[in-house]
């Protein structure tokens, strides 16, 4: 399967009915938005009687589908967020997108969800980005995100798997996602999962669940939150929409993945180059307590969070039991510079690609 990543289904029997006017004119890449600008086109494929079909390629668009649909009252719904840059020679190259085709069907078991093929998640892919492909942006710190999803369309009232969906992909060009560091308060309240549910998902409740106690942290000056454990709040689990990883001395120490914590695609990015670096490399339960001795102790280096959207965010201040504990400086952060920029060299093809991550279109 992860062949497709570097030899992607190449096509796909598909219907296209091309945007009258593109909106690629009127759109000021040196000033975009996160998330608000749509490119022209979109992929759609059904699934009734038993099997995904009807692909095609359409102009971006409102979707009509009833007010009984079984994904607006049992959010019945899973989704990826991958992105592709632009090189310096203008080639166009997909960040590990096999992985992102992995999940989206790990989450979608998990939702009784039917999966996605090979064929239809990488060959829809393939196809948009060939149409839309002067959508990418060149700029440096842009990029374009893509985002695949599926979800339920049965017009019934009553809990049950749906027997009718949607897969789309559509894409957007976008900028950096956080535009400055963030000051991030840990959550010993509310739970953003908890064991046996759907946290390891990219499952649409999930983020649904996290909103308040985010408004709540947002009301008192904080960007995000870092979720602890559900059972006692012990436990480090996620910072926000991301995995979160501190420098502690020497060491990288990032929680364990399972049932409460989503495998990210750019934690285990960065924790393949931290092992080629020959870094000390933890990976365990994070209580609470540790993180907060450290920062007492001026021992936490550094903090961030990782993940598709911002790839490194860097952690300015912690707050915990009404305390705010401020980090170092950015520009003494040298493990998390190097990893952004490394990442950033890969993704783009200024450097050497030695881990086969990187789809050339």
């Amino acid at each position: 399967m992860g062949h497709y990543a570097y030899k992607m289904v190449e096509t796909l029997n598909f219907e296209f009915k091309p945007v009258q006017e593109s909106r690629l004119p009127s759109v000021d890449f040196n000033n975009i938005i996160f998330g608000r600008v749509y490119s022209d086109h979109m992929f759609i494929s059904d699934y009734k009687n038993g099997f995904w079909n009807d692909f095609r390629i359409e102009p971006y668009d409102y979707i009509p589908f009833s007010p009984g649909s079984a994904v607006l009252h049992y959010a019945q719904s899973v989704f990826e967020g991958l992105k592709a840059y632009k090189s310096p020679s203008g080639e166009i190259l997909i960040f590990r997108p096999d992985k992102n085709f992995e999940r989206m069907n790990l989450s979608a078991r998990r939702l009784c969800i039917p999966e996605i093929p090979e064929e239809v998640f990488m060959g829809g892919l393939n196809e948009l980005l060939k149409i839309d492909k002067e959508w990418v942006p060149g700029l440096p710190g842009t990029s374009l995100y893509i985002r695949p999803f599926a979800f339920a369309l049965d017009e019934y009232i009553g809990i049950r798997p749906s027997e009718t969906y949607k897969f789309i992909i559509f894409t957007c060009p976008v900028g950096a996602y956080y535009s400055k560091p963030v000051k991030v308060k840990i959550e010993t309240k509310y739970t953003r999962a908890v064991e046996g549910g759907t946290g390891f998902a990219k499952a649409a409740g999930n983020y649904a669940a996290s909103l308040y106690p985010a408004k709540l942290a947002h009301e008192k000056g904080y960007d995000q939150l870092i979720w602890t454990d559900g059972k006692e709040h012990k436990y480090i689990e996620e910072a926000g929409t991301m995995n979160v990883m501190f420098l502690i001395g020497d060491k990288l120490i990032t929680s364990e993945v399972g049932d409460s914590i989503l495998s990210g695609i750019t934690r285990d990015s960065v924790l393949t180059l931290a092992n080629e670096w020959g870094v000390d490399i933890e990976i365990r339960k994070i209580t609470v307590d540790e993180i907060i001795d450290a920062c007492k102790a001026g021992e936490l280096k550094e903090a961030f969070g990782v993940g598709t959207a911002a790839t490194v965010a860097q952690i300015d201040t912690i707050g915990y039991e009404g305390v705010d504990y401020k980090l170092s400086a950015m520009e003494d952060r040298e493990f998390s510079r190097k990893i952004l920029q490394t990442l950033d060299d890969i993704r783009t093809g200024k450097a050497e690609d030695k881990y086969n991550w990187v789809y050339r279109l």
